[in-house]
This record gives structure tokens, C-alpha cells and sequence, in this order.
């Protein structure tokens, strides 16, 4: 086998081994048998603009990435009266202050900026971020990068937290205005939502693309109504644009320090969906995220939240009443509550396609590194590679939701569980970010103290003020993201514990040609394809020779490995080899954000100089039986939950896209 195709293996001590997953006779990839590799991405391997330019995309990004963070008003400015009691107008100068210092330091910043700077090909996340980390042979580089690679995975944990609790969130606020028209509907809220949340999931299969064209109309709407009625109640207080000056927001924390700590955990609900930005852009692309988000989204938010803050000075809570006080509703005329809770309903359902549409790019990085099992995974437009739908994960995303709704049943009870995911990835994208400032960009340390600590120290602050609220509803997303941990940290070891019994009972391919030419295998007509990771011979191949006692005249050892980029060039994919007696070596690197598609690869090979007939052609691939008692070094209920996924992937004739009409599988029982 080449070198390149073994130094792909994975580091088999390693105790978390992140950008190295492999393919063991096709036990690891992902299923995507829509369009081979080769129509799938352009010559460069960069990310596609699509149809429509950049406008067209803005508006997309309108209705999908901006829903969560445009959605906010409904809630955020709310909390932050509940928690205070009343709306005094130095504490609502204060707020307003915070709420555009907070929105311009993170949103505009530090995502906007800075953040979204670090993409690998046109990709963002978590996962891209930790791509972007040099590989070291030190161990202490191996432990540094273990290291991130856990809080990779952590953060990747909360994000998918953050993907059940915001549609709950957001649609449950929405319909909370029904109670403003008449409080006798309250007991109506938490069915509609169900309603809504499985009529939210139902629709995925049609793609963001197809959903952001739909609804970004609508999102238009929703921001200019926005801003339309922010502006209307600016006009009867203009005074409240002056807390746009810093020094309201430094007065309020001067005159209640620990308040104003508290404070920020509903402070932070305005920066909710932040995270998204980043996690989308392979879906829309940073120009019209950012185009979106400069021209629409945050004048009409800042134009709102100062708008509800003029409402609130004018008209301050009753304290025996602060569940029932919805300044955001306040600002609607009475003739329109109805209308407003439709179009809230309707804004609600895009805000939540952003986390979701986030946690699937996330998903499909984690199954591509190694983190999670194989998933169905759909591409939705044959133009933008980012746009995916995975089914698995959307129904699982909606049972969450509906138990959310179950548990929780009210926004405030939800917004204590909301904020500590958030802020905690903020925090994880910050430490990320700047490893990849000092390592891979070669920023100078000072600067990277000095411009990532004070981002962190905001992150930190958050983050603090959220854990406050560990034992009144934060425990909600800590359990999501210590079962999403759990999931994708035993995933990842218990594949590195399979490799490792098979690297050991296994020959390598140049022994089991030495005994194939003692033996005089005859050779039949055709061309065979084993999928192999490494030097060894193929667990199929090994077993086709030893139960059939004949081989193919042909027979081309198939590898392939992920690349540490989203994308490869097919120019760059494949590499061939010519080997003794009829073998050959072909191996291939796949993007992280790509599928492997075995016949497309071979095809290419073909260019190359390999002898390949698709139609007298056989696949030869392996299917593995799991049982626990075997040595690998885990828990029993870990290997539990290993063995229990590992059955329940996706197969390995559509994880590669073979032809399932010439792909023969041998099955063998493997004790982990």
C-alpha cells in the first residue's frame, strides 16, 4: 500500500484522536449516494455561491441563519424586567446599554470580524476550527491537541443542546402572545407549540435553501415589522437612543455590581443564534451573512429593543404581575396582537432553522472526523455544498423538543436553561480560536491576550452569571450535552479499540501475497474491490480467497482516508499504485465535508492509469458483528452504547455508494 494511505491511521493511543478517523473495510463514512464526488464540488474544491448572487443569498441567510438572534426580542428584553421587578428609567437606559454593547462586542466583533475569519474552506463550526490546528509529532502537541479535540467535542455537545432548547424557546414565546389577547388561552400554549414544532421538523427534508427562499420573505417582514414598531415608540421617547453611550451601562454596574452580574444572565439572550452564524456559513457563505446581517438584521433589532425600553418607562410593571408584562407585545396595537402572534409563529419556525441547519453541518463534521456513526445524510441543492438534511437527527431534534415542552412549558422557564449552552460555546470558540491565532496564524501573544482574552473575558462572564442557574433549569442543557459528550467520545474510542484487535489479528498484504503464490490461487475473469485502511490485507479479501479458492485477475485494494480540509480537488483525491500478480493500490482522501462515493473514486483512478470496467466489476466488503467480554479498555455500559451504535449505522454499501447489485458482504463477530 502507499505511504500516504497508511500514515493515515489513526494514533491508537492516543486517548482522543481528533482529525484522523479511518475507514476499516468499510466500518466507518458516511451515506450519501445522491451525486458522486466528482459533481458534487468544483474543480478548486471550494464552497459554491449558487444561484441568485449575493443578494439572493443575503435574503436566504435572512430566513435561515438571522431567525434565532431576530427572534430574541420576543423574550430577551422581558427577562431581563422580570428579574429586576420594575422598569425605572435608569435601570431600562442601563439594559438598553448592555443590550447594544453586548450585541456590537459579540455579534459584530468577535463572530462578525473575527471569528468568521477562521474557516476552512468556506466551512465554520467547531470542528472546521479545530481543523485549522497544526498536527505535531510531540506528545505534548498529541496531549494539546487531545485536549481541544474534548472541548471540540463539548462544545459540539451544547451546540446540539442548543439545537432541542431554541426551537422550544422561541416557538413557545411566540405563542405566549396568545395569553396577551386573552389569558384564558394559556392552556393552549404548550399544545400549538407541539403543533408547530413537528410541522417545523416535517418540513427539513425540503432543505435550507428551499425553506430560506420560503420563509425569508417572511423574515423580511418580521425584521421590518421590527423595526417598524420600535421606531414607532422611539418617536414618543426619543431620549432612550442616548443609552447607546457606554457610560449608562458602566453606571448601572457602578450602582449594583453583584444585580448587574445576575443581570447578564438575561442579558446574554440577545446574542443567542450568534454561535449559528459561524456554525451556517457553509450554507450561505460569509459575504451575505454579513451583508444580511449590516443592512437588515441589526438596525431593526437595536430600533426594537430601545423601542421596548421607551414602552417600558411609560408603562411599568405591576410586581404581582410581572408574569403577564410582555413589553414586546406591548409595542403591538391592540387590533394587531393576533395578526403579530401569526407572524411571530412564522418567525419562530425560521429561528429555529438556524441552530438546526447548524447542528446538521456539525453533525456531518463530527461523522466525517470519527465522533459519531455513520448517518443518512441528503443533500438538498446541487449548487451550495453546505445544504444537508439528516434524517436521524431531525426526528431525534424534535422528540427533545416535545419533551422540552413537556418539562418546561413556559419561555421563562426555558430561559434559564437556554443561556448556559450558549455561553459556553461562545467560551469553547473563543479558547479555539485562539490556539488557532498562536499555532496556525502566528499572531503574536500579546495580541492574542489582548484581543481573544477580552472576548473571553465577556464569554466568561456570561457563562458565570448562567451557572447561577444550574439547579433552576441550566441542568437541562448540561444533561444534553453530557449524554452528546458521552455519545461521541465512546464513538470515537471504541473504533480506535476495533482497530486495534483487527491490526492484530490480521497479515499484512505483502505476506498474504506471499502465501498466495504458494498456494497457486487460480485467477478468474473480472476485477474485485476491497476497502482497506491500512497495510494489512483486507479481513474480505482474506475470507473471498479462503472460502472460494479462486481470485479475481484483478484485484484493486481500495483506501480512503479524511483530509484534515472540507473539500479536495479531484486533481488531489486519488493516487494509484501498481502492484504485483493483478493488485492494485488506489487510495483517496475525502474533505470532512464530503461522502465517500467508492465508484466515483475508481473512476477517477481510471484517469490515472488504472484498468477499471464498472460492469465487470465486484465489491468486497466486510459486516461486523459486536459483543461485549472482549478486552478493549471501557466500561461495560460504554461498551454498551458502542455496541448499540455500531449496529445501528448506517450500512456499508450506501455509506460508500456501491452498487448493491455487485457488492458481496462477508459478516464476522468481533468481541470488543
Amino acid at each position: 500500500m502507499p505511504d500516504d494511505a497508511s500514515n493515515a491511521r489513526p494514533d491508537l493511543d492516543a486517548p482522543i484522536a481528533p482529525l484522523v478517523p479511518t475507514v476499516v473495510d468499510g466500518a466507518q463514512g458516511v451515506v450519501d449516494a445522491s451525486l458522486p464526488i466528482a459533481e458534487l464540488h468544483s474543480a478548486n474544491g471550494r464552497h459554491s455561491k449558487g444561484h441568485g448572487g449575493g443578494i439572493a443569498l443575503a435574503i436566504g441567510a435572512v430566513g435561515v441563519v438571522f431567525g434565532d438572534i431576530g427572534t430574541s426580542p420576543l423574550y430577551a428584553f422581558q427577562e431581563t424586567i422580570a428579574h429586576h421587578g420594575s422598569a425605572d428609567r435608569a435601570f431600562v437606559m442601563g439594559v438598553l446599554s448592555l443590550i447594544f454593547w453586548a450585541l456590537f462586542l459579540v455579534v459584530v466583533a468577535k463572530y462578525q470580524l473575527l471569528i468568521m475569519r477562521a474557516t476552512n474552506r468556506g466551512e465554520g463550526g467547531l470542528f472546521a476550527l479545530l481543523s485549522l490546528l497544526p498536527r505535531g509529532l510531540q506528545r505534548r502537541a498529541d496531549y494539546r491537541l487531545a485536549f481541544f479535540g474534548a472541548m471540540a467535542i463539548m462544545g459540539s455537545a451544547l451546540l446540539f443542546g442548543d439545537g432541542v432548547i431554541t426551537p422550544s424557546i422561541s416557538v413557545l414565546s411566540a405563542m405566549e402572545g396568545l395569553t396577551v389577547f386573552d389569558e384564558s388561552l394559556q392552556g393552549w400554549v404548550a399544545p400549538l407549540t407541539t403543533v408547530v414544532l413537528v410541522f417545523l421538523f416535517a418540513v427539513q427534508r425540503f432543505g435550507t435553501g428551499h425553506i430560506g427562499r420560503i420563509f425569508g420573505p417572511v423574515m423580511l417582514l418580521w425584521f421590518g415589522v421590527l423595526g417598524f414598531l420600535g421606531l414607532r415608540a422611539i418617536v414618543s421617547d426619543p431620549s432612550v437612543l442616548a443609552a447607546v453611550n457606554p457610560l449608562y451601562a458602566i453606571e448601572l454596574i457602578a450602582a449594583n455590581p453583584s444585580g448587574t452580574f445576575l443581570l447578564l444572565g438575561s442579558i446574554v439572550l440577545v446574542v443567542t443564534g450568534a454561535e449559528a452564524l459561524y456554525a451556517d456559513i457553509g450554507h450561505f457563505g460569509i459575504g451575505p451573512i454579513r451583508l444580511g446581517w449590516f443592512t437588515i438584521v441589526w438596525p431593526c433589532l437595536i430600533l426594537n429593543y430601545f423601542g421596548q425600553g421607551a414602552w417600558a418607562i411609560a408603562n411599568p410593571p405591576d410586581p404581582a404581575l410581572l408574569s403577564q408584562y410582555k413589553p414586546f407585545y406591548g409595542l403591538v396595537p391592540a387590533g394587531w396582537v393576533i395578526p403579530m402572534v401569526v407572524l411571530a409563529t412564522f418567525a419562530t419556525i425560521v429561528a429555529s432553522q438556524a441552530m438546526i441547519s447548524g447542528v446538521f453541518s456539525m453533525a456531518r463534521q463530527a461523522i466525517r472526523l470519527n465522533y459519531l456513526p455513520r448517518l443518512a445524510v441528503v443533500h438538498t441543492s446541487s449548487f451550495t455544498e453546505g445544504q444537508i438534511y439528516i434524517p436521524f437527527l431531525n426526528w431525534t431534534m424534535m422528540i427533545g423538543c416535545l419533551m422540552t415542552v413537556f418539562l418546561f412549558r413556559s419561555s421563562a422557564a426555558l430561559a434559564d436553561a437556554y443561556g448556559i449552552a450558549v455561553t459556553a460555546v461562545m467560551g469553547i470558540t473563543s479558547l479555539l480560536f485562539a490556539e488557532v491565532a498562536l499555532k496556525t496564524w502566528k499572531w503574536k501573544p500579546p495580541v492574542v491576550w489582548i484581543v481573544v482574552g477580552s472576548f473571553l473575558a465577556i464569554d466568561l462572564a456570561f457563562l458565570s452569571s448562567n451557572l447561577l442557574k444550574v439547579f433552576h433549569g441550566g441542568w437541562y442543557a448540561l444533561a444534553i450535552a453530557a449524554a452528546g459528550s458521552i455519545v461521541m467520545v465512546t464513538w470515537n474510542q471504541g473504533t480506535l479499540a476495533v482497530g486495534r484487535q483487527i491490526a492484530a489479528q490480521g497479515e499484512t498484504i505483502h505476506e498474504f501475497l506471499a502465501r498466495l503464490w504458494s498456494e497457486v490461487v487460480p485467477r478468474v475473469p473480472g476485477t474485485a474491490v476491497f476497502l482497506t485502511p491500512t497495510t494489512q490485507a483486507p479481513f474480505a479479501l482474506v475470507n473471498f480467497v479462503k472460502h472460494a479458492h479462486v481470485l479475481h485477475e484483478q484485484v484493486i485494494l481500495l483506501s480512503i482516508a479524511p483530509s484534515e480540509q472540507p473539500f479536495v480537488a479531484d486533481r488531489e483525491r486519488v493516487t494509484v499504485r501498481w502492484m504485483p500478480d493483478g493488485f492494485w493500490s488506489v487510495s483517496a482522501h475525502v474533505g470532512f465535508m464530503e461522502q465517500p462515493d467508492a465508484p466515483g473514486i475508481l473512476r477517477l483512478a481510471r484517469e490515472r492509469g488504472l484498468p477499471f470496467d464498472t460492469e465487470e466489476t465486484t465489491y468486497f466488503a466486510r459486516k461486523m458483528q459486536l459483543v461485549p467480554g472482549g478486552p478493549a479498555r471501557m466500561a461495560g455500559w460504554r461498551k454498551g452504547i458502542f455496541i448499540f451504535l455500531h449496529a445501528n449505522a448506517a450500512d456499508v454499501t450506501s455509506a460508500f455508494n456501491l452498487p448493491s447489485d455487485r457488492t458481496v458482504e462477508f459478516g464476522f463477530q468481533l468481541k470488543l
